[in-house]
C-alpha cells in the first residue's frame, strides 16, 4: 500500500520512471519506484499551495527532477551526503531513496522548503535522511559528498561549502552548459576531477555534472 493516497496517475508516472531509470543503467525495486512516486505526489501537493518549484506538469517532474536527479547516482560516492540548497528535495531526496545504507542531509534556509522536507521524510520513511534549515556556511561536519543542483556557481558552492568535504571525499555539482568563466572561479583548495555528460532520458537539454576533490 502506497504511503501517499493517489493525487497523480501512478501508472504512466511509474512507466516513465523504470524506462527512464534503465536508460541510466539504474535497476529499481519496486519499492524504491513507489516511494519515488510517493514522493513525487507529495511533491504535486504541497506544490499546489507553497510553489516549491515551477513544474507543475507530474510527468516532467519525472523527467526533470526525479530523473535528473538520478543521472549522478553513479558518481556518488561514501557513507556520508549533504545536499545543499536542496530546495524541495533536489537530488537529495532520490538518491536517499536509492541508497537507504548511505546517510543524507538536506539543507535549505528556506523554511517553507524544509517544512516540506519534514514531512516527506517523516511521510517517506526515510531514517537515512535528516533536515537542517540553515545558510551554507553556518553548518558544521564533514562529508565523503557533497551535492548542489541550480543552487550556486561553483566558486560560490565551495567558498560557502567547501568545508564540509572530507579530505578524500567529492563535490558533484549539477550543471547545465559548462562555463568556462564559471570553471575558472573555483577557489584555491580545490580542483576539478572529471566533467560528465550525463544523458537525462527525455530532457532535451545539456546537463553536466562537474565533480571537484580537494588538491592533495
Amino acid at each position: 500500500m502506497s504511503a501517499v493516497s493517489p493525487a497523480i496517475d501512478r501508472v504512466p508516472l511509474l512507466a516513465r520512471l523504470r524506462a527512464g531509470a534503465e536508460q541510466l543503467g539504474l535497476a529499481l525495486t519496486a519499492e524504491q519506484g513507489e516511494r519515488l512516486l510517493d514522493y513525487l505526489g507529495l511533491l504535486v501537493r504541497w506544490n499546489a499551495v507553497y510553489n516549491l518549484t515551477a513544474v507543475r506538469d507530474p510527468a516532467q517532474m519525472v523527467t526533470r527532477h526525479l530523473l535528473d536527479s538520478l543521472a549522478i547516482a553513479p558518481l556518488v560516492r561514501g557513507a556520508t551526503l549533504v545536499d545543499l540548497g536542496t530546495g524541495p528535495g533536489l537530488p537529495g531526496i532520490p538518491l536517499a531513496i536509492l541508497a537507504p545504507e548511505r546517510t543524507t542531509t538536506l539543507v535549505d534556509s528556506n523554511g517553507k522548503k524544509t517544512r516540506f522536507l519534514r514531512e516527506a521524510v517523516r511521510v517517506l520513511g526515510l531514517a537515512n535522511a535528516r533536515v537542517e534549515q540553515a545558510r551554507v556556511e553556518d553548518l558544521q561536519g564533514q562529508y565523503d559528498c557533497v551535492t548542489a543542483r541550480a543552487f550556486a556557481a561553483l566558486g560560490d558552492i565551495l567558498t560557502w561549502g567547501g568545508h564540509l568535504l572530507a579530505p578524500e571525499g567529492v563535490c558533484v555539482a549539477m550543471k547545465g552548459v559548462i562555463d568556462e568563466e564559471e570553471m575558472r572561479g573555483i577557489p584555491p583548495g580545490f580542483r576539478v576531477e572529471e566533467i560528465v555528460a550525463l544523458a537525462v532520458p527525455g530532457l532535451g537539454a545539456a546537463r553536466h555534472a562537474v565533480i571537484i576533490a580537494r588538491c592533495r
